[in-house]
């Protein structure tokens, strides 16, 4: 971002912080919360479908470059550069997810010997609802 590439490498921060301290404590209470599977109840722990996630990104990046042609107060402080900003703290959350979350989980299976999925009444908007079944 050229106009205020501090307050960008700022905002970028702010979430990384918030999605190691507020993220990370969400999936271990996700974990704490998930509930012993009956064999045949497991579903199929899909996750959300991929191509749902670029539409959304895509539309809030639209958002914030049209929304200087509004004129509403407080436009002039969205554009290219918000929308490069919200980009990529969607880019962080996705990493996140991939990179430190799983591990989270991970180090949970291997220490009792579980293996969770994702059930039945997990939602995009809503959250996660793990189940776990022995190992």
């Amino acid at each position: 971002s050229r106009r205020w590439p501090l307050n960008t490498l700022a905002q970028l921060a702010v979430v990384v912080v918030l999605l190691e301290t507020l993220g990370t404590r969400r999936v271990r209470r996700w974990v704490a919360d998930a509930e012993e599977l009956t064999p045949g109840e497991e579903g199929s722990g899909e996750p959300t479908p991929l191509w749902m996630l670029p539409p959304i990104v895509a539309a809030l990046a639209a958002v914030l470059v049209l929304l200087p042609e509004t004129g509403l107060p407080a436009s002039d402080r969205a554009g290219w550069d918000a929308a490069l900003r919200i980009t990529g703290g969607c880019t962080l959350v996705g990493l996140a997810q991939a990179l430190r979350f799983t591990r989270v989980v991970e180090e949970d299976e291997r220490g009792r010997g579980r293996r969770y999925l994702r059930v039945k009444g997990s939602h995009l908007w809503s959250g996660t609802t793990l189940g776990w079944t022995k190992a």
